[in-house]
């Protein structure tokens, strides 16, 4: 590491660069729950032009960041490193003297053995502007997920935290295992699941107790979060025997007792099961944390892109006229955030939408109508077009003017019918649907390599651009399915859902799961 007596040999900043400091912020990512991301840490990433981030930080962080932004992976594991340690802080002092804003990524707390000290010390040296943004440390947060207070009155007033992955190359142990096995209180171990037996025998033979209570909590805070509890003698031979491998935090002490009634985590409806959303990135967000709100371990495949649509003539002609029209009406989220977007950017006034009635199909189309603080006057009771059809059937729409904004390439009927009706319809596409190409959260590579229990379908489209991926579903993996739309799409690519919700919208994707799980109990 150099020392702040380098000064001087520092490169001269070209005039382009002294334009804008640089700023590189330390960020604590947690334990792994992307609600664990403090807000301070969320700010940071979204205004990054640059993310260097590590193994044990969630990918999933990374939608956080611009979709411009460089986002690099420095990851480590034990025995792996893409980038050495040197290699990292080149890195963050190369971008940050650039001038950009750069989001150094690490899990849990970056004080806390996360090595953010040697990075911050590496940009102090370079006279380069820093900020730490401490993160929840897997050594509280993580065990309180498995239902392990670190501390308690009736139990312990003394936390020790300690390291069991030392410094490369190291001669001797740094660790007084003698004054660790005698403290009083919790202790708290990170980062040596895989020394476990070599430091279970040091703490024994150091004077701690073979009956001590022993925890091991792997992927804290996660759908993936698994728990091995022992004692300090059986600890290590059960971790092998359920090749129960890293990342892991342990804790030895009294508190690991207080699970039994202090579980919570564990005891959710869905834990356990693992489920991939296919969606697209900007929209799987809800039903994930729906999902994970359950227990479950699910995770994002974005098969799909929302884009504008390819000829915009249609849509630009459609807002110019936009008060001729009675009736606007929307079949997805997707449709009304185009259209309304569109309109505020060339309407300053909310009343020149003139006075069109609105129709919607699902309860996710009406929330987002009435985000932009229009009310909704129709919605049928089943969210597919053919319902939305019968309502019309009721009311006289012969010669009212029909604005369509919807998705290129939707489904015919619902125009076809309208003008059946006597209607005067524009079927315009406000937005198109493509193929998703990007892995940035990593779940092509975590499908391909792990699988799952489920696997959801929202659109269509999802399920066309996912069998586009080339992913093949393994042998026992279920299927689960928004709607009927959703779901003959699915069959005729030979995928048969186990699943189809009756109310077709997320919430009831949710629960129609959360039964079917509760149904094989």
């Amino acid at each position: 590491m150099k020392s702040s007596t380098t000064k001087s040999s520092k490169p001269t900043k070209t005039s382009a660069e002294k334009t804008t400091e640089g700023v590189c912020y330390l960020v604590g990512a947690g334990p792994g729950d992307p609600g664990l991301l403090t807000l301070r840490g969320r700010e940071c990433l979204e205004r990054a032009d640059v993310v260097i981030y590590d193994y044990l930080s969630n990918a999933e962080f990374l939608n956080f960041a611009p979709p411009k932004a460089e986002k690099i992976y420095a990851g480590k594991t034990a025995g792996r490193h893409a980038l050495t340690q040197e290699q990292t802080n080149e890195l963050i002092v190369k971008h940050t003297r650039e001038g950009k804003r750069v989001v150094r990524l690490k899990g849990g707390d970056p004080f806390l053995f996360g090595r953010g000290g040697e990075e911050a010390g590496e940009l102090s040296a370079e006279g380069l502007r820093f900020e730490i943004v401490p993160g929840v440390t897997s050594a509280i947060g993580g065990l309180a997920y498995a239902g392990i207070p670190v501390t308690h009155r009736a139990s312990n007033a003394v936390l020790t935290i300690f390291t069991g992955h030392e410094e490369p190359g190291k001669k001797a142990s740094g660790l007084d295992y003698k004054s660790i096995a005698l403290a009083p209180g919790t202790k708290v171990m990170l980062m040596g699941v895989e020394r476990l037996a070599a430091i279970t025998g040091e703490l024994a033979a150091a004077g701690m107790s073979a009956t001590t209570p022993v925890a091991l909590v792997r992927w804290a805070t996660t759908g993936r979060h698994q728990t091995l509890v022992g004692t300090l003698g059986t600890i290590a031979a059960l971790a092998e025997e359920k090749q129960f491998k890293a990342p892991a935090v342990a804790v030895f002490g009294d508190v690991v007792n207080l699970r039994d009634t202090l579980s919570w985590f564990e005891r959710r409806p869905l834990f356990g099961r693992r489920i991939a959303v296919t969606r697209s990135r900007q929209q799987s967000g809800g039903l994930l944390a729906s999902l994970r709100e359950l227990g479950a371990d699910a995770y994002e495949i974005p098969t799909i892109r929302i884009e504008p649509p390819a000829d915009k003539t249609p849509f630009i002609e459609a807002m110019l006229d936009v008060r001729a029209y009675d009736w606007l009406v929307f079949t997805s989220p997707n449709g009304v955030e185009a259209f309304f977007n569109a309109f505020f950017a060339s309407h300053t006034d909310a009343r020149e939408l003139g006075g069109a009635r609105i129709a919607v199909i699902g309860n996710g189309t009406a929330k987002k109508v009435r985000e932009y603080r229009y009310d909704v006057d129709l919605i049928p009771e089943e969210f597919v077009a053919e319902s939305l059809l019968k309502a019309f059937k009721e009311l006289n729409v012969e010669n009212l003017r029909m604005l369509l904004p919807r998705a290129a390439g939707a489904r015919e009927i619902l125009a076809v019918e309208l003008e059946n009706l006597g209607a005067i319809v524009d079927d315009v596409p406000v937005y198109q649907t493509v193929p998703e190409t990007e892995d940035v959260s990593g779940g092509i590579r975590r499908f391909r390599e792990e699988g799952a229990d489920m696997i959801t379908f929202t659109s269509a489209s999802t399920a066309a651009h996912f069998m586009a991926l080339g992913l093949s579903l393994p042998a026992g993996m279920k299927t689960a399915s928004i709607g009927p739309v959703t779901t003959q799409e699915m069959v005729s690519l030979g995928l048969i859902p186990d699943v189809e919700a009756s109310q077709h919208d997320i919430p009831g994707l949710v629960h129609a799961i959360s039964s079917f799980y509760e149904g094989e109990k």
